[in-house]
């Protein structure tokens, strides 16, 4: 009776090719970059012999196979590509950018978001502070700086929010601010327009605010623009609004208002202190942003 030779039942994994071993049907050897299946018995043939072996996959002639992987990324973060001639690292960005393509025929690269308007900082108040200074962000690729507060709360109901603005780094405390503010308000036992009391022509601060809640239900929130704060010519220049349900000894009032402030100084403003005049800050959320 004739003897039928069935090779192995499965294929069987024999590692990178040896000259020295036998290899019988079935058997799947390694040999630069590629495997091959053995076709006949074979000892000492390559694996390139179509006699004995035939190929069952290829490498790349670009190294595409994943072995020079681990030279090309060498460190966290890093991404390859293929440019022009090869697989290619593309090195990690700085933080905050995005992937952008160059199109057909191009490589891919960082790149930082463009937008009119960024957010540049942000402080949210947990615990009792005196006050909360942005500084060092003005600078000349923005004309304007928006800063927005919510909830905030402070430590009693007789307090003035007020503001500062540093030069050089340093607050500026002396009287060249100038401060008007418009009130609308609606309260137990009234209602009304006025232009409110707490501004000044010379003062020590800006003052944008008076006798804000000293809990949740009666914070302040509101928003500030500062108009191109570097210029050394036109002096430093602002206005906003600020709600709040005023929480006072006499009534109780929900007040609007609306507020314009100028530091009559010619020197630069590296940024601004938020303060005020009787008590810390418990709560609440600034943010500042940048606009083109």
């Amino acid at each position: 009776m004739a003897t039928v030779n069935l090779g192995s039942i499965k294929f069987k994994w024999k590692g990178t090719y040896s000259g020295a071993t036998a290899y019988t049907i079935d058997d799947v050897v390694e040999y630069n970059g590629s495997s091959y299946i053995c076709v006949s018995n074979s000892t000492g043939n390559l694996p390139t012999n179509a006699t004995y072996f035939e190929q069952m996959s290829q490498a790349g002639t670009n190294g595409t196979d994943g072995t020079d992987l681990t030279s090309t990324l060498t460190t966290q973060g890093d991404i390859v590509y293929r440019d022009a001639s090869g697989l290619a690292r593309l090195g990690a960005g700085t933080s905050g950018q995005v992937l952008q393509t160059g199109g057909t025929g191009a490589n891919p690269s960082w790149t930082t978001v463009s937008s009119d308007m960024v957010k540049l900082a942000e402080t949210d108040i947990t615990s009792s502070v005196s006050s909360v200074i942005f500084d060092g962000y003005f600078s000349s690729t923005y004309d304007r700086y928006y800063i927005t507060w919510d909830n905030i709360v402070f430590g009693n109901t007789t307090t003035n929010l007020k503001i500062r603005f540093n030069e050089g780094g340093s607050e500026y405390t002396s009287a060249d601010y100038r401060n008007a503010q418009n009130r609308t308000y609606r309260g137990i036992s009234g209602q009304g327009l006025d232009n409110d009391n707490y501004a000044a022509w010379t003062d020590g601060g800006a003052t944008i605010g008076h006798y804000p809640g000293n809990n949740d239900q009666r914070s302040a929130s509101g928003d500030i623009t500062i108009i191109n704060p570097l210029s050394t010519t036109n002096g430093t220049t602002a206005y906003g609004k600020l709600m709040y349900y005023h929480q006072g000894n006499s009534a109780n009032q929900l007040n609007l208002t609306s507020f314009t402030m100028h530091l009559d100084r010619t020197p630069a403003s590296s940024g601004i202190k938020f303060m005020s005049d009787g008590a810390n800050y418990d709560n609440g959320t600034f943010k500042l942003y940048g606009i083109k």
